[in-house]
């Protein structure tokens, strides 16, 4: 019998010379052939750079392209981050358009000149996507005025590139890189028009990407607020390049932008503020609003569930809390282990906050902002509620975990969110149910959490989180059964009187790849019973 670990191995063998045996062919004479074959086309379609400011940083700063017209620039070791800036070339949306334009031309001949065939290192599938989608969106630099040698090199570059991206855009693992890759293909075979495959394919890869990595209700299957706003940015820009070039767009991009524009509206429009589920911090939405004003999109959602995730409000008070289950592991790359966690927002300040996350997967914080004690939910034996394995360098969901049981209610002067959640079923033989409820008058929050188990013949230890923004306050009181909390010009009661009520630090990561100390609220106990219910309870003062 062939057990598990052999399996294993054998899995991890094939997969090893399957890799080898790709890096040999790339850098072969056969896949340098393969890539240029490319066409004697003219570039007739040039976009604006302006429709690429959603996914473009303003600079204060400009570049001075002089500083990178030295053919030396391109051979100097320097940072995984520089590196990567640097060669996807889009730091020439920050040039002066009055910068040289033989100056500018010169740069990127240099880099072809370094650069020319592939290597696995400036020719990443997500660099050579972006570095297309520069050169040609930046063509009053890159093309004109060329002389006729340069335009022949530059033509046969692009189309090299994107035979590359054309190879390789399958076994691309990200969703994120795929689309952004498919975006070059297409924008590639709407500047060189008489080259119809490059459309053709761009597009059939596109209804692809729309089938397998978007629910039926527009929010992407990952459940993550991120990947949504980055789609939804990329189905825009593809959108404008349709209409700027005066191709027909496809209908299935308009019904795709207003999809992801109405679950958009829902996670973000409808309330104005970033809530801290799965894979989410601080965000810039408030800037691409005013980019979506611009370009005349309008995104309207009245529902009060989407996307796994519950946001119930009024004009002074926000519910957010995350009642959808794990995605599968394909679509797991970004999420946490926060399930029937919730956020409470007063006067759009953060009371009851999850801790945000660590976006750079090469860092230990990574891993630990995916972790359940990281959010306002239960933790059993300090364990998370979904079993990670690290592939790649990415933790992702080997053992997730189903949400059930769910029940809404939405009045105007009493709200309840309740569910249930399985992640600690196989380890514990528990269920977590969560119910929360709001009462508009008194200005208070009750909650349920019940932990259910089929046998217990084994204490566990159980905690209750409720993270704090950083600003907040916090002091216990002389009874030990409350905490005040101070929020800005607020305050507020947290109370729970059958058990231990205490204040714990920790880590916030509200904004991107950094972090802040801030504290938390904790319940702890120990279950020995089939059938525990925890009660707590929030008030304004």
């Amino acid at each position: 019998m062939i057990n598990t670990n052999s399996l294993g191995f054998l899995s991890q063998l094939y997969f090893g010379l399957k890799n080898n045996f790709k890096k040999i062919y790339q850098n072969s004479n056969f896949y340098e052939k393969k890539i240029s074959k490319t066409f004697d086309n003219n570039f007739q379609y040039k976009p604006s750079p302006h429709l690429l400011s959603s996914i473009t940083k303003y600079q204060n700063k400009k570049y001075r392209i002089e500083d990178f017209a030295i053919e030396s620039i391109w051979q100097n070791k320097m940072s995984v981050k520089d590196y990567e800036k640097l060669n996807s070339f889009f730091w020439f949306f920050s040039l002066d358009l009055k910068s040289s334009k033989e100056t500018s031309q010169t740069v990127i001949k240099n880099w072809i000149k370094e650069n020319g065939k592939f290597n696995k290192y400036s020719w990443e599938f997500n660099l050579t996507s972006k570095r297309i989608i520069a050169w040609l969106s930046n063509y009053q630099l890159t093309y004109q005025d060329s002389d006729k040698e340069y335009r022949l090199m530059f033509d046969h570059m692009i189309q090299k590139q994107t035979n590359h991206l054309l190879n390789e855009i399958k076994s691309s693992n990200v969703f994120e890189n795929k689309l952004i890759g498919c975006s070059a293909i297409i924008l590639t075979g709407l500047a060189y028009q008489s080259e119809k495959s490059y459309l053709e394919n761009g597009l059939s890869i596109l209804k692809k990407i729309i089938k397998s990595s978007i629910d039926n209700q527009g929010f992407t299957k990952s459940r993550n607020i991120k990947q949504l706003v980055l789609y939804l940015k990329y189905f825009i820009i593809i959108r404008e390049w349709f209409k700027e070039s005066q191709n027909v767009i496809p209908e299935y991009i308009d019904e795709t932008i207003f999809y992801l524009g109405s679950s958009y509206a829902f996670i973000w429009k409808n309330i104005g503020s970033d809530v801290f589920f799965n894979g989410n911090y601080l965000s810039q939405n408030k800037e691409f609003d005013q980019y979506l004003k611009r370009f005349g999109y309008t995104f309207k959602n009245e529902v009060n569930e989407l996307g796994g995730y519950v946001i119930l409000k009024n004009k002074k008070i926000i519910l957010a809390m995350d009642v959808g289950s794990s995605p599968s592991k394909n679509f797991s790359i970004d999420y946490q282990y926060g399930a029937l966690s919730f956020e409470i927002f007063s006067n759009q300040k953060r009371l009851i906050t999850n801790a945000g996350y660590f976006s750079n997967k090469n860092n230990r914080l990574n891993k630990l902002s995916k972790s359940t004690a990281l959010h306002s939910t239960l933790i059993i034996e300090d364990f998370s509620s979904c079993i990670s394995k690290k592939t790649h360098n990415n933790f992702l969901v080997e053992k997730g975990l189903k949400v059930s049981k769910k029940n809404i209610i939405y009045k105007k002067n009493y709200w309840k969110v309740s569910g249930s959640h399985d992640g600690y079923l196989q380890k514990f033989g528990t269920i977590h149910e969560r119910e929360i409820e709001f009462y508009s008058e008194q200005n208070k929050f009750v909650g349920y959490d019940k932990i259910l188990r089929k046998n217990s013949n084994k204490d566990i230890k159980f905690d209750i989180r409720f993270h704090l923004d950083p600003n907040s306050k916090v002091m216990k009181t002389q009874d030990n059964k409350s905490i005040l909390i101070e929020l800005e010009d607020e305050g507020w009661r947290f109370s729970c009187d059958k058990l231990d009520i205490n204040i714990d630090n920790s880590l916030y990561f509200g904004n991107k790849n950094s972090y802040k100390d801030n504290q938390n609220i904790f319940i702890s106990g120990m279950n020995k019973e089939n059938e525990q219910i925890i009660k707590w309870e929030i008030i304004k003062l």
